[in-house]
């Protein structure tokens, strides 16, 4: 993942620590954690449904999934994957490395995103045109 490694270049070229302190820790910890539970319970919501995960095939989704995490953000599994990289920069407690972190955010909002919200548009209609007006991209 370009991202991680872009979190470690920033780590070794700019090495201004914080002091890794409980606090940082405390919130590596929680940052991991959240990864993995929201990125765990979206999964379940499109296992559940039935519907594919594949975000290179989205045109063949059956279901467009709505509930659960899916109604406070319309891209849970993307957003774990943000708070994983958040939970190394805590970790490596090097105030640089979150650029790695808004890199990610925003090359997988312009290259994958905005074409998965093209597909499903195409895919769901008026449907989807309502759950977007609802429920925002990130948070």
């Amino acid at each position: 993942m370009i991202s991680l490694l872009l979190i470690a270049l920033l780590n070794w070229l700019l090495p201004v620590n914080f002091p890794q302190t409980t606090l940082f820790m405390a919130l590596c910890g929680v940052s991991f954690l959240a990864s993995g539970l929201i990125g765990l319970i979206s999964l379940r919501a499109f296992i559940r449904v039935k519907t594919t995960v594949n975000p290179i095939k989205v045109q063949s989704a059956s279901t467009l999934v709505v509930n659960g995490l899916y109604g406070f953000s319309r891209n849970p599994m993307y957003l774990a994957l943000a708070l994983l990289l958040l939970s190394v920069c805590l970790y490596l407690a090097n105030p640089w490395t979150v650029l790695g972190v808004l890199f990610f955010v925003l090359f997988i909002t312009r290259f994958q995103i905005i074409p998965e919200e093209k597909a499903l548009m195409e895919v769901f209609g008026e449907h989807y045109q309502a759950y977007r007006k609802r429920v925002r991209r990130w948070l």
